[in-house]
């Protein structure tokens, strides 16, 4: 089968599309012929090496696609059924085996693409509004990268759930796919000149001089600052993601002195930990499109071959909603 390997860390040149052999399932295994592959920014800190990884790999982790072949203990997938995953090395490929555990049924209301851009990004909204903070009317929300795979999904459910979204985007068009998605209010920070003193401004005028509940921040290093001081007292800083570098180390002691703030680095696996809990969060997402109440945005298609333009793409900020690939 084809596959997307990367020979070593370092920039999109290092990945290379190249002949592998085909997966064979363990016995807790399913194999999948991949009809699309998500691509995430986890993608892009493992080719990096931010993230500690064995070169070379097949890079990936989300997709969806039909079993064309069960383990030996499968009992609950039967060749033909349509899955997708969010948690499957090797994703960037014809073929990939999958743990029976990881699997989420796909139901027959929701195309391929559909499939494969939620897992990871829809799973990772979900829990952000559900979980970690628990969302509820009147709640105010900060929201970065609102335009963005992640953001798009956040603020709908946080829209649904009663909550007022002021989202950060790059430009007109981004603004306008974030205001369509349920954003109140919508910041072009590009026409900030100090990001760090004229958001948290900004964001205090629109809440009465209070700040948000909640700063939901995937970009790290350079929305940090920022999202500390738009925060009323008590708020949560959630950090789910460093798109634009790692933050680096924090005096605590500026928790304390902007009003007893709380600061949370969450990771998808620590909110789908067991079967159940996976389950309930993909079976709401899947539902919610289902009944049309969801739309998932896939902003860019790239064929398997160009994984490498993909991520440039990603990294470049030059998407909107979700990435994928089609072996």
């Amino acid at each position: 089968m084809r596959a997307v390997i990367a020979t070593g860390a370092g920039g999109p040149e290092v990945l290379q599309v190249t002949d592998v052999p085909d997966p064979r399932p363990a016995p807790d295994e399913v194999v999948v012929r991949v009809a699309a592959a998500g691509v995430n920014f986890i993608d892009t800190y493992r080719r990096r090496g931010i993230y500690r990884m064995r070169f070379p790999h097949v890079v990936g982790s989300e997709g969806a696609g039909e079993v064309v072949e069960t383990g030996s203990d499968v009992t609950t997938l039967a060749p033909g059924d349509r899955v997708a995953w969010s948690s499957a090395p090797g994703s960037y490929a014809e073929l990939v085996a999958v743990r029976e555990a990881d699997t989420l049924p796909v139901p027959a209301g929701v195309d391929d693409a559909t499939a494969a851009a939620l897992p990871m990004q829809g799973m990772t909204a979900h829990y952000l509004v559900a979980s970690t903070f628990t969302l509820a009317a009147g709640h105010d929300v900060l929201l970065h990268a609102g335009a963005g795979g992640v953001g798009l999904l956040v603020t709908q459910l946080a829209a649904a759930r009663g909550a007022r979204v002021v989202s950060t985007v790059g430009s007109a068009d981004k603004e306008h796919l974030a205001r369509a998605a349920g954003a109140a209010d919508v910041v072009r920070y590009r026409e900030l000149s100090d990001l760090g003193t004229e958001l948290p401004a900004l964001v205090r005028d629109l809440t009465g001089g209070r700040g948000v509940d909640v700063v939901y921040d995937g970009v790290g290093k350079d929305t940090f600052d920022a999202s500390l001081a738009s925060l009323a007292r008590r708020g949560t800083l959630v950090l789910f993601g460093a798109s634009s570098g790692q933050v680096p180390p924090v005096d605590l002691q500026r928790l304390n002195a902007a009003g007893s703030l709380y600061v949370t680095r969450p990771t998808l696996g620590d909110y789908t930990a067991t079967r159940d809990e996976l389950l309930w969060r993909a079976t709401e997402l899947f539902d919610a499109v289902v009944a049309g109440a969801l739309d998932v945005r896939v902003g860019a298609t790239f064929p398997l071959a160009d994984a490498a333009d993909a991520h440039r793409a990603l990294e470049g900020r030059a998407t909107t909603g979700k990435v994928l690939l089609l072996p």
